[in-house]
């Protein structure tokens, strides 16, 4: 047989040039451990879940090299006598199974292969104590070879040491990444550790890294505190408790904010019965959850805890434990898409307190020019006199800002009321309310309205900006919906129907698709070859845009190319009805319209973001303005 030069031969389909024979146990160990200990952070996970389970409240990780020199967990767990520690490094060996099934596990190790698998491929020691034992004992494991046991002084607990990681396994050692590296792969393993057992103390230290010090929390406050620990008390200032128990699940944890959301997934945390996971159905129905609310490129902060019936999930999927199965995939995702939307929904109008940190930030002390000669009153200087009353009046730029006219405080009408010139929408507030203080209301009251589209208000400690355009358009998306969950859409009559001129292609889009847009109030029909005729259009859009909006559902519609899709598109249909439907930046509003508005935005759900995620307020505490003026006390 001749073989290509410079070509390694590795056999042909059929042939058999080596007999069939039992690998040495050593190699199987090392094989194995290929499939358990990835890098120095498996190693610490497995090592760390075999203190959780021992019962330890107190456990102390060290490092050093990213964890390929040294890695050490302490503990102070219930400890091994001889036996279990002899037996304890043997593969298939485990304390964390009652009997030989696997549809009832309650512990996070059970595969026992960790400790064999990690002796095979560095340098094991295994210390540990009983607490009505005399002395402590000591086992150690170099690259699979067991030494035997002796004595050793030492406290209650288990401390495990892990030196010299895949030295026996050059190729292994050489595909780890950077000690950075490995060391951030640790503390991110510590973290998720540390988040799912909020009762337990955890130090992590070492010469990789700066120390880390999480104490055990107690009482019910106890995973909101933890999680602020680990994930910063921003996070936890930012986000809403979850708690949802539905067909045999409990669904906890903490919620950010939409208005709190970062540029990438990796603050997302997932918990199934107290194991950190990676999960799809999870992952999806967070990304589900918060469909209406996050701006595009932006991802949600979460940290979810699920609890289900051990037989309902299956955990022995990979063999490092990050991976699962759901038996009923679809009944978790709906009960933590429910969690989720319930809690964004108790939380009404609230935006995240890093809105108005971001605006603060972003404020820059101006640098004016040292003046030239004496102040004087003209139009072009920063103040300008009226001829006729002698007042002073702010001049240039600031004419942007339009007082509220009529003095006195400002009335909180609470009206069933008002109809925009464009577009005609109603606000609608429960009663009518006295003119009352500020201070009573979340969202203040309107003192001004600026570039025709920003509302200034006041509460009793806060400045408020709001966006008119994107308020009112949540206030109508959250309307459609609840219309749209009672029956169809109430729509109004046009006088005259309005004929809209498109493309042949987008004509017979809408045509298709008309059937769905009457669901919506939206009634539509083919008006010739390249137009469409609209008779009738949702009532609470008032006076909209039709045209704009026709033409921004056609180009919806070639966009999904689809419109058997439709049904399950209706959300976004909406949000398009929604923007061309509320009021327009550029309206100037009157004081009782500017009230209504913040009165609705209080009473209504979500209405902290807009539909596209952005925030559609800005709360500026007396304190952050003192700041910017350089006021402190």
């Amino acid at each position: 047989m001749r073989v290509a030069v410079g070509v390694p031969y590795i056999g042909r389909l059929g042939e058999s040039p080596l007999p069939i024979r039992q690998l040495p146990e050593d190699l199987i160990n090392r094989i194995a451990a290929g499939e358990v200990v990835e890098r120095p952070a498996s190693v610490i996970k497995e090592l760390v879940e075999n203190a959780v389970d021992a019962g330890a409240r107190r456990i102390a990780i060290t490092t050093a090299g990213g964890g390929i020199g040294l890695m050490r967990i302490e503990d102070d767990g219930v400890g091994m006598d001889e036996a279990d520690l002899l037996l304890s490094v043997e593969r298939h060996a485990t304390s964390k199974l009652d009997d030989d099934g696997l549809d009832d596990i309650r512990t996070l190790g059970f595969r026992g292969e960790a400790l064999a698998s990690i002796g095979s491929v560095a340098e094991l020691t295994i210390s540990t104590r009983q607490a009505d034992a005399e002395t402590g004992l000591r086992l150690a494991v170099r690259h699979g070879a067991k030494s035997r046991v002796v004595p050793v002084a030492m406290n209650r607990g288990t401390i495990v040491e892990v030196r010299e990681l895949f030295a026996n396994v050059p190729a292994r050692r050489k595909f780890l990444k950077s000690e950075r590296a490995e060391a951030a792969a640790i503390t991110d393993i510590v973290r998720r550790l540390a988040m799912a057992n909020p009762d337990v103390h955890f130090v992590l230290d070492g010469a990789d890294r700066s120390a880390s010090n999480w104490p055990g929390r107690d009482g019910n406050g106890a995973l909101r505190a933890r999680l602020g620990d680990v994930m910063g008390a921003e996070f936890g200032e930012n986000a809403v408790t979850l708690a949802m128990a539905r067909h045999g699940m409990v669904v906890t944890g903490l919620a950010g904010l939409p208005t709190f959301t970062k540029a990438n997934s990796l603050s997302q945390y997932f918990f199934v019965n107290g194991r950190s996971v990676k999960d799809k159905v999870l992952v999806g129905a967070v990304r589900a959850a918060y469909a209406d609310f996050v701006f595009r490129d932006r991802f949600p902060v979460v940290a979810l805890f699920v609890a289900v019936e051990p037989a309902d999930v299956d955990v022995n999927v990979h063999p490092a434990k990050a991976e699962l199965r759901f038996r009923d995939a679809g009944a978790v995702r709906g009960a933590v898409i429910r969690a989720i939307g319930e809690a964004l929904a108790a939380a009404g109008y609230r935006a995240a307190s890093t809105v108005a940190e971001d605006v603060v930030g972003a404020f820059r002390v101006p640098e004016f020019a040292s003046p030239a000669g004496p102040f004087e009153h003209s139009s072009q200087g920063l103040l300008a006199s009226n001829s006729s009353t002698g007042a002073i009046r702010p001049a240039g730029r600031f004419e942007a800002l339009h007082p509220l006219r009529g003095g006195g405080p400002p009335q909180a009408s609470a009206l069933r009321f008002s109809e925009f010139a464009e577009p005609s929408a109603r606000f609608e507030v429960a009663k009518e309310v006295a003119a009352v203080d500020s201070e009573e209301f979340p969202l203040g009251t309107a003192r001004a309205q600026m570039f025709d589209n920003f509302i200034v208000a006041q509460n009793g400690d806060s400045l408020l900006l709001v966006d008119q355009h994107a308020a009112h358009e949540r206030l109508v998306y959250e309307r459609f919906k609840a219309q749209l969950a009672a029956g169809p859409v109430a729509s109004q009559m046009q006088l005259i129907p309005v004929v809209i001129e498109l493309p042949e292609d987008d004509c017979a889009r809408l045509e298709e698709a008309a059937p769905v847009l009457e669901k919506l109030g939206l009634y539509l029909e083919r008006f010739g070859a390249r137009a469409v005729a609209v008779r009738e259009t949702p009532a609470l859009l008032g006076q909209a845009d039709i045209d704009g909006l026709v033409r921004d559902l056609a180009d919806g519609l070639a966009e999904w190319d689809s419109t058997a899709a439709l049904a399950d598109r209706l959300e976004a249909i909406i949000g398009r009805m929604a923007c061309h439907g509320s009021v327009r930046s550029g309206r100037r509003l009157k004081v009782e319209e500017m009230n209504a508005l913040l009165r609705e935005m209080e009473a209504t759900p979500h209405s902290g973001q807009c539909i596209h995620g952005r925030p559609t307020y800005v709360e500026l505490k007396k304190a952050d303005i003192e700041r910017l003026f350089g006021r402190t006390r």
